[in-house]
């Protein structure tokens, strides 16, 4: 007679359960790639009207001079400054205006920084030698990848839900190397977590070992809402100011994921000798921006109410792709220590931590199942996640049924590959 077959332990029928559910996804013969935070056709289609715009005849600005011709300030169209001067919380004469990425006027302030010194500076940040930036993890790997261009170490400093931890920060930005800290404010990409007003006043007051340390504050997702609640965050000029450190942020955003993303603005909002600074370097660069698409989106959006306005339409439609994925996850995944995710109020990705040493296979069978998700570890300086654990998700681009099925297909891989490693650690 043969021995009665042992029951399954609960992880071993999870393993096969998900097993069977994986090659069921992988007939299903998908193609989606959640790899990027881009707006959708759909909501780009919600500006199609720019593409008439300024209009025949219509190239003026407000003070007369003709848009299509070489005039004016560097640092943009007035009225385009006021545009956008309650996003960046500064007066006209501390913002400025360039063409579509607010990336390209990070990435030029630090090769700026580099060759000529800042305001506040003793030399040029190149000439003295190694220096250092504080990267909140997770992160957004096109701010490390500049930094990893030009030399730059890199310090990564745990986010707690409501900012980076600042004992850590206070304390690393003791030492005169450290020149900068990258931010994402609100809505963090990828957490989603926005700044409490406790670690904003800390960031604008700590002491610092160098006297012209920098804070990149790229608060790239300002105005882009999830819900109908608007998380509001403290005024990082104002609080450095009165904190004697006026120099001290640089606030980046853009209209990238306001209107379009191949033809938008990038804003920059610092101290006046900040932009002095700037103007003066780039002046060297570029004979002006593009005003022409200064005036387009002058008039196309009109007042701040217009920006809020335009705002609440992409909110219908990014709303029902990130509730999507909160569904899918949900359930198969709550309720286990197999992963645990974001709920954002705004922006535009999910954050996902698996168990530990999982995130790479996470995404090696949601590629073989037809799912593209950005490498493992990209939201780690030098693209190493310690722990292997983060993924970041991106719901926008695809249409809504696909993301639902692209979230099932990812917390089936989850699923997968979390049971895979405890069972192969022993954990049966």
């Amino acid at each position: 007679m043969h021995s009665p077959r042992p029951r399954p332990t609960e992880l071993e029928a999870r393993l096969e359960r998900a097993k069977t559910d994986f090659a069921r996804l992988c007939r299903a013969g998908l193609k989606i790639d959640m790899t990027r935070g881009k707006p959708s056709p759909a909501q780009l289609d919600l500006s199609n009207a720019m593409l008439t715009l300024p209009g025949n005849g219509d190239f003026y600005q407000a003070d007369g001079g003709d848009t299509r011709n070489y005039f004016g300030s560097m640092q943009g169209l007035p009225e385009a400054r006021a545009l956008f001067a309650r996003v960046m919380g500064a007066s006209l004469e501390r913002i400025l205006i360039g063409n579509n990425s607010s990336l390209a006027l990070m990435h030029d302030y630090i090769v700026y920084a580099l060759l000529k010194g800042v305001p506040g500076g003793w030399a040029p940040w190149g000439a003295e030698g190694p220096i250092t930036f504080l990267c909140p993890v997770p992160g957004y790997d096109r701010h490390f990848a500049i930094c990893e261009e030009y030399g730059i170490q890199m310090v990564a400093v745990p986010l707690t839900g409501s900012g980076p931890d600042m004992d850590v920060v206070e304390r690393l930005v003791l030492e005169p190397s450290v020149r900068g800290m990258w931010c994402v404010p609100k809505y963090s990409n990828p957490t989603g977590e926005t700044y409490s007003d406790e670690v904003i006043q800390r960031i604008a007051s700590m002491s610092t070992g160098a006297a012209d340390f920098r804070v990149f504050w790229d608060n790239a997702y300002g105005v882009h809402h999830l819900t109908e609640h608007r998380s509001e965050i403290a005024n990082l000029l104002h609080l450095s100011q009165q904190a004697g450190h006026p120099d001290r942020p640089l606030v980046f955003a853009s209209t990238s994921k306001i209107t379009f993303g191949g033809g938008g603005l990038g804003l920059l909002a610092a101290s006046e000798a900040n932009i002095a600074w700037f103007v003066a370097r780039s002046s060297k660069r570029t004979i002006g921006p593009d005003k022409l698409n200064q005036l387009r989106h002058v008039r196309f959006l009109r007042d701040h109410n217009g920006i809020e306005g335009l705002m609440a339409q992409h909110r219908k439609l990014l709303a029902p792709k990130f509730k999507a994925v909160e569904a899918a996850f949900a359930r198969r995944l709550q309720g286990t220590n197999f992963a645990r995710w974001s709920k954002p109020l705004g922006g535009y990705f999910v954050s996902v931590d698996v168990h530990n040493g999982c995130a790479m296979r996470v995404v090696e069978l949601a590629k073989q199942a037809g799912i593209l998700l950005v490498p493992a570890g990209q939201t780690f300086p030098y693209r190493r996640d310690p722990n292997d654990s983060n993924l970041r998700i991106a719901p926008s681009f695809p249409e809504v049924e696909q993301v639902a099925a692209a979230a099932e297909g990812i917390a089936i891989c989850i699923d997968y590959a979390v049971a895979e490693r405890l069972s192969a650690d022993g954990k049966i």
